[in-house]
């Protein structure tokens, strides 16, 4: 278990029957913790030939892409594990934005009424994984008219329609919230960029709780100090942490959350559920050739 041990995650790997070692030459299998070193993680794997199975820490490994196409090594990351905790954020940042919560915590006087109700909006969620599909879910009893932005045209329960990306940048003037929940890929970075924000409704919101880099961070401050966009409200950012002094900190209508999404805290049970039972495949699999299911499997190809 690296960097370190720590104990709630020494329970979760003896739970699966085993005892954790320290590092050697006969470590087969990593328990990883710590979600922003992937090279200190690639100086372990390319002085430990035997390890086969990493377990990440968290659902988004993109920082981690660099070090997959190893034929030999299973990754599993905990993408599915924080699905619930991740869409409510979302939703309490939607929320937030839609009815301009950010602009009234700065007041310090009374003003106009502004805002607008969720119920019955035309919603694009981006990501169809664990927490897009979440997402989806928690809209249902708001009425929303939603359509989820993927790669696969395959249906989503509670989604009005699917479309690929191209389509959604051709449809951007139809939505009145975006909500970014994607894997960080070639294909969303810098998603929404300027002409992205020039093309939506000046009264539409995005919410990001997916990668900072899925937005450009000055074409998005941009969109909010000339009213190309009504607000936004964010858990990740493009650099993270957003310096003090970063000009998008006074952009107006924005809530900016330290990635708190999910926090260790919440994060300590999922993980630890899914340690114990990717630690009972592994030693399965090493020691009985029996198959079974790994829990968040990553596609090294796709990265995610």
């Amino acid at each position: 278990m690296l960097p370190k041990p720590l104990p709630t995650y020494v329970k979760a790997v003896e739970a699966a029957g085993v005892q954790p070692q320290p590092l050697s030459e006969a470590t087969t299998g990593v328990v990883w913790l710590d979600p922003r070193t992937p090279d200190a993680l690639a100086e372990v794997l390319d002085a430990h030939p035997r390890i086969r199975w990493v377990q990440l820490p968290f659902a988004g490994v993109d920082a981690f892409i660099p070090l997959f196409g190893r034929d030999d090594v299973v990754f599993t990351s905990a993408k599915g594990a924080y699905d619930e905790p991740v869409a409510e954020h979302a939703l309490a940042l939607t929320l937030a934005a839609l009815r301009q919560l950010p602009v009234f915590a700065r007041r310090t006087s009374w003003s106009s009424q502004a805002g607008r109700s969720l119920f019955g909006l035309r919603v694009a969620v981006v990501g169809a994984g664990g927490i897009g599909r979440a997402i989806v879910r928690l809209l249902q009893p708001f009425r929303t008219r939603t359509t989820v932005v993927r790669r696969r045209q395959q249906p989503v329960e509670g989604a009005e329609r699917v479309i690929d990306v191209d389509a959604f940048r051709a449809d951007l003037g139809s939505f009145d919230v975006v909500i970014l929940a994607a894997a960080l890929t070639g294909d969303t970075r810098h998603l929404l960029g300027a002409a992205e924000f020039a093309a939506l409704p000046d009264d539409a919101v995005v919410v990001n709780i997916a990668r900072g880099p899925h937005i450009d961070t000055d074409a998005l401050d941009h969109a909010l100090r000339t009213g190309q966009i009504a607000g936004a409200a964010v858990d990740v950012t493009e650099p993270e942490p957003l310096p003090d002094d970063h000009p998008l900190w006074t952009a107006g209508n924005i809530l900016i959350t330290p990635h708190t999404a999910n926090t260790w805290a919440m994060a300590e049970g999922p993980l630890s559920a899914r340690i114990t039972h990717n630690a009972k495949v592994f030693l399965k699999q090493e020691h009985l050739g029996r198959p079974m299911e790994w829990e968040g499997i990553v596609d090294q190809q796709a990265g995610y």
